[in-house]
């Protein structure tokens, strides 16, 4: 951003070769596969994950929520929300809006804007601009599909689609900004190696806030809810572990030393998180819970995201033993025993899963951070190091911790502001009837050609009365 590395890039396009001297073409091919594996964590992992594990009248809506929220990132990320997580500072939070469209800007070398203010000048990485575009923004798009979790089954597909665009620019930009883009939390050290806090944190804080306001899901879907395809959830859950090798991996921005490490505290993390919650569940209830070992893999993902690249693999283990326990007991034990978060429709726990286990390894993280893996990480002599290795290392521990607050006080404000706005104009939450039949209702589609528990037959849409009977028989025929 202020130097010529865009204009060599033009001159060398100009003479025929696509390759300008400072471009790396191990690390750009690695950013762009870590980007697209972070893509198809979205879509189809989370369409699938969402569409499978709702009652089934919720299937289409779940998945399309996914599916728009998706593609209306990446439309506002290039045009203005990209440079207000990583343009240049409009306040100490937040970088100046503007468009990442223009080709000069796109094939120029990128660069973090904390190297203008002589903060770790060697984070600049070997690859075009628009390979740095890309990677961010799958990030915001999956964290805004992470909070549509915590909304499933009520909130009114209007009112999601106003939230999407509002949200990503009001609220995700601001920890984007702040920790990543050269803000104050950057520059005072605050570590979140690749989004526990800028989206794991944000999206179950932003997600638990955006529950209230659009209330619950009505009494019969509460009490009731069964998957419609564990198997089919299994598969979606699949691709998000999986795709997470690209999420943490590519949180160094080079294919380095620390990017292997990354990837492999990744998986032990996740391995270890399932286990334990596994075994919990086996302890507490007498038997495993496949949508259990699920929330505990997700649980191990998220704890290990701010500090992948930065601790040990005996760290990440521990790590796993923590997020496979307290996610758990917050969830399986707080929840079901405190009136005042039940009364708060989180459809799928994404305060537990994301906020908490989130939380947890940020703070985590200023306990194991290894000074070695800092400087491998940040490119810079100073060693920033975990309270297990003295030094000081203490200092971390509360600036994870003052991190952490300011993402989550931020999310309450300004989610509760974009929620009431929306209200002004257009109903959050479906109509009573709308919610009685679902899917038909808000799409005019179904999942699947079957009548099942929770629908409602709607004559002014289907057929004659001779086909409704028919289909009314077929339907008792494949229930029985």
């Amino acid at each position: 951003m202020g130097d010529n590395s865009s204009l060599v890039s033009i001159a060398y396009m100009n003479n025929s070769t696509s390759v300008p001297p400072w471009l790396n073409k191990g690390d750009n091919a690695w950013q762009m596969i870590a980007a697209t594996l972070v893509g198809l964590q979205s879509v189809p992992g989370l369409v699938i994950l969402y569409g499978s594990i709702v009652k089934k009248k919720w299937a289409v809506n779940s998945a399309f929520m996914a599916l728009y929220a998706f593609a209306a990132v990446i439309i506002c990320w290039v045009t203005w929300a990209y440079k207000m997580s990583f343009g240049y500072e409009l306040l100490p939070f937040w970088g100046r809006a503007g468009p990442a469209l223009d080709q000069t800007f796109l094939l120029g070398r990128a660069k973090i804007p904390a190297s203008k203010h002589g903060i770790y000048p060697m984070i600049e990485p070997f690859y075009p601009m628009a390979s740095m575009v890309w990677y961010q923004g799958m990030f915001a798009a999956i964290t805004m599909i992470l909070l549509a979790g915590s909304l499933l089954g009520r909130i009114n597909i209007r009112a999601w689609m106003m939230f999407v665009p509002l949200w990503l620019t009001f609220s995700y930009t601001v920890s984007a900004f702040s920790l990543w883009g050269g803000g104050f939390l950057f520059r005072w050290g605050v570590l979140d190696y690749s989004g526990g806090y800028v989206i794991h944190v944000s999206s179950g804080i932003a997600g638990f806030t955006a529950a209230y306001w659009v209330g619950p899901r009505s009494n019969k879907d509460r009490e009731r809810f069964p998957p419609n395809n564990i198997l089919l959830m299994l598969a979606g859950a699949g691709l998000l572990w999986l795709g997470w090798s690209g999420f943490n991996g590519g949180g160094t921005f080079s294919a380095n030393v620390d990017s292997s490490l990354a990837v492999l505290n990744t998986n032990i993390c996740a391995a270890t998180s399932l286990l334990m919650w596994t075994l919990l569940d086996v302890i507490y209830f007498g038997k495993p819970s496949v949508i259990g070992a699920v929330q505990g893999m997700m649980t191990g993902l998220v704890c290990i995201t701010p500090g992948a690249g930065l601790v040990q693999a005996w760290a990440a283990i521990v790590m796993g033993i923590l997020s496979g326990s307290l996610p758990w007991f917050t969830m399986m034990i707080v929840h079901k025993q405190w009136k005042p978060m039940q009364a708060i429709d989180d459809t799928l726990g994404v305060f537990h899963t994301h906020a908490v286990a989130g939380l947890l390894g940020g703070i985590v993280t200023g306990l194991f951070a290894h000074p070695d893996l800092t400087k491998v990480f940040l490119g810079v002599p100073e060693n920033k190091r975990g309270a297990v290795y003295g030094g000081g290392g203490g200092v971390q521990v509360a600036k994870q911790i003052v991190g952490g607050l300011f993402v989550i006080g931020w999310n309450l404000v300004s989610t509760s502001i974009i929620c009431v706005l929306i209200g002004l104009i257009i109903p959050l939450r479906m109509s009573e009837e709308e919610l009685l039949i679902g899917d038909d209702a808000a799409h005019g589609e179904e999942a699947y050609a079957l009548w099942g528990d929770g629908e409602k037959y709607d004559s002014t849409i289907h057929a004659d009365d001779n086909n409704m009977q028919n289909t009314r028989s077929i339907g008792a025929t494949q229930v029985v």
